[in-house]
């Protein structure tokens, strides 16, 4: 297993560090698979955290072991100043009760963005309230921590709904202060998709490359040249690959993402778990 680019103390230090020393500049953090840490103004947003090993105890007596890649950032419970995490889906490693259980310990205001169709799964599996978690379904938006949250449309290799016509799987364009985020969450490309995030200015770009490979039964993603072409076809400020190092049955070296960005002229960073970014307001 490789170790992360720094956890633990060494993370909250940089973590702590960072902020101290720029406190206007926005900062976010890659914490494994689809994770990530973002400060902005005294807020902290956390986009599908993944901290735990649910999925490696879970699958560890089956044919297909989550074996671990990279080691764990940070235990949940040492995040006690977040004050919005997003769920985009119910797949354990975007919704994880070993995760969010410690979290909502640890930050007794904190708010969960999900999707509206997810609301009494999530109930179930969080062992919470189903009113409590913020449900928003595809063209609806909230404000919370200071955050604009616009929901839009994932397809997990398909744009599921449920009975009353809400989408399954989302991905989050969130506004915080002059920039502007999108997390896709587990998706393919799909009819319109590009067209759809362009009435955005998109600053940076948060998007899965491990693919999709019947052989892995697990519903797939995109690759890296589509993630940098999506990218770049949806003007991205900056795009930052994720969903990969994380468990060897489902993963993609960054190399053709970076390759393909570098054919584009698409501006990209490729990041290690534990490793953080800081940018400037133009």
């Amino acid at each position: 297993m490789q170790p992360p680019f720094c956890a633990g103390d060494t993370f909250l230090h940089a973590v702590q560090s960072a902020v101290a020393g720029s406190p206007d500049r926005l900062h976010l953090w890659w914490l494994g698979q689809s994770g990530f840490l973002v400060h902005w103004a005294s807020r902290w947003l956390l986009f599908d955290p993944y901290l735990s090993d649910s999925l490696t105890v879970k699958y560890a007596a089956t044919d297909k072991p989550h074996e671990r890649m990279t080691g764990q950032v940070i235990e949940p419970g040492r995040l006690d100043f977040i004050d919005v995490v997003t769920a985009s889906h119910n797949h354990t490693d975007h919704l994880d009760a070993g995760t969010l259980g410690p979290l909502r310990t640890a930050n007794p205001a904190l708010q969960l963005l999900i999707g509206a169709a997810n609301q009494t799964f999530v109930g179930e599996r969080l062992g919470c309230d189903p009113a409590w978690p913020i449900g928003l379904n595809a063209g609806e938006a909230a404000t919370v921590a200071g955050f604009r949250v616009h929901a839009v449309p994932a397809a997990h290799e398909a744009l599921a709904t449920d009975e009353a016509g809400r989408c399954m799987f989302l991905g989050f364009v969130v506004e915080a202060g002059p920039w502007t985020l999108y997390h896709s969450g587990d998706t393919v490309l799909y009819p319109g998709m590009a067209e759809m995030l362009r009435q955005w200015r998109i600053d940076v770009a948060l998007l899965p490359i491990n693919g999709r490979a019947p052989e892995r039964r697990v519903s797939g993603n995109l690759d890296g040249p589509e993630a940098a072409e999506l990218a770049h076809a949806i003007g991205a400020g900056l795009v930052i690959p994720c969903h990969y190092d994380m468990f060897a049955f489902n993963t993609a070296a960054p190399d053709a993402f970076v390759a393909r960005c570098v054919a584009l002229g698409q501006r990209y960073r490729v990041l290690q778990n534990g490793e953080g970014l800081s940018l400037e307001a133009a």
